[in-house]
């Protein structure tokens, strides 16, 4: 087994949001001797020195060059996951039934989220014992939650007509059993109790998460299941990828984003379509007193690596996928295009991935969507339209997208890690 994997496993089980994901990442950049910087005070930077900056449920890690950078090389992934998110005022009671409400965050492939064992994750804003303002990471998992799907003895034809859910009614979880009335906000602050001390709770972001661990599958443990592979095996290879850089470039600068919120669009301010990438750059550029000419320059000459998933092909339904560009599961990256640009793949960009993967004989498979199929998306094009960046789009093969439980081999998350951190050293 792969010291890779079973790190990749450990960081899965370990981010069970985009915060829990940003905080993991901190902490293994800081062991990899990243100095953290705050948005909110002034940067001195030095050259050969290694950076970070959270912004919520997003960072960005960047390593500056020797000499002054003449070029970039970013890898961009997300830290969010399609989900089911508590609302402001969760609780109501049915029968002699707690329950919470939730809203729908993305397209999660809801079917799955049924039956399953669920605690509470996220973050929560509480005032302490001197009545100051604090944000916390909690991960509530005492008191497990489940959504239960109607009996097929009330839903007889569901097995041949389909499940159908409606989002407001058919989603909400069971907390508990209490023949007593309980105030909406006195449900969730005696389950946050258990947890953490606090005088009083401000907000709350929380969110539905399935209480089953990552697992290793197949018949030698080739393939890795967990909920959230995508986009965390993104995260985690360009973490693994950028970490693994003992010295400096000499004139490239090396950056890895991990935004939130790309499963609804991205258009927040930890997201690709927000300036984060550009504060950054502008950022960089101020404290090492390279002019906005030069800046123009060194976006010109760079190249942003989009790392997400691939639909690998599901034996079960075959003629999902256009026949001629199947990646399959185990057998290497994924090139990934479209002609309306939901993905950024150009041929100037994808070259430098098939140019890198020949160097490394590592095996890599090209993607194209039926073209009867609408077409998902990533980061790379919000990249490549914000900032004028030459973008490829790439990502390991997977099966079960958006579901609860996603699946994934293990050799191909390996080719992944190898082939960034080669196109890092040669930066």
């Amino acid at each position: 087994m792969s010291h890779i994997l079973t790190d990749l496993k450990a960081f899965l089980d370990a981010s069970p949001t985009s915060w829990h994901a940003v905080k993991e990442i901190g902490n293994r950049l800081a062991m990899r001797e990243f100095h953290p910087l705050n948005e909110e005070e002034k940067w001195h930077l030095e050259l050969g020195k290694k950076y970070f900056v959270a912004r919520g449920g997003a960072l960005c890690a960047f390593s500056i060059p020797e000499m002054l950078p003449k070029e970039a090389l970013i890898l961009a992934s997300h830290t969010d996951s399609p989900a089911l998110k508590l609302k402001p005022m969760p609780a109501f009671q049915k029968a002699n039934m707690t329950q919470f409400g939730v809203e729908v965050y993305g397209a999660p492939l809801l079917s799955s989220w049924l039956n399953r064992d669920l605690a509470l994750a996220g973050r929560v804003v509480i005032t302490n014992g001197s009545g100051i303002p604090e944000e916390r990471l909690v991960y509530l998992d005492d008191a497990l939650l489940f959504i239960p799907q109607l009996a097929i003895h009330l839903d007889r034809e569901v097995n041949e007509k389909g499940l159908h859910l409606n989002k407001q009614e058919h989603l909400c979880p069971i907390v508990g059993l209490s023949d007593e009335f309980i105030s909406s906000m006195d449900v969730l602050e005696k389950l946050l109790r258990r947890h953490l001390s606090f005088h009083s709770l401000l907000s709350f972001e929380l969110f539905l998460v399935p209480h089953e661990a990552s697992r290793f599958l197949g018949f030698e443990n080739e393939m890795l299941a967990s909920y959230r592979i995508d986009n965390l095996a993104g995260v985690h290879a360009s973490l693994s990828a950028i970490g693994m850089q003992e010295k400096p470039a000499q004139r490239a600068l090396h950056m890895a984003f991990f935004w939130d919120n790309e499963e609804i669009g991205s258009r927040s301010k930890e997201g690709a379509a927000s300036p984060f990438l550009s504060d950054m750059l502008q950022r960089i550029g101020y404290s090492l007193n390279i002019g906005a000419e030069e800046l123009l320059l060194i976006k010109n000459r760079s190249l942003c690596v989009s790392i997400d998933m691939a639909h690998a092909l599901n034996p079960n339904y075959p003629k999902k996928h256009e026949p001629h560009h199947i990646p399959l599961l185990g057998k290497g990256i994924v090139l990934k295009y479209n002609a309306d640009q939901k993905y950024a793949s150009n041929a100037l960009s994808a070259a430098v991935i098939v140019h890198a993967c020949r160097e490394l004989n590592l095996p890599f498979q090209q993607y194209v969507c039926r073209s009867d199929i609408p077409c998902g998306s990533t980061v790379g094009p919000i990249v490549a339209q914000g900032t004028g960046i030459n973008t490829v789009d790439i990502g390991c093969p997977q099966l079960s997208m958006h579901s609860i439980r996603e699946v994934m081999a293990g050799q191909d998350y390996v080719d992944m890690v190898r082939l960034l951190a080669h196109l890092l050293q040669k930066g």
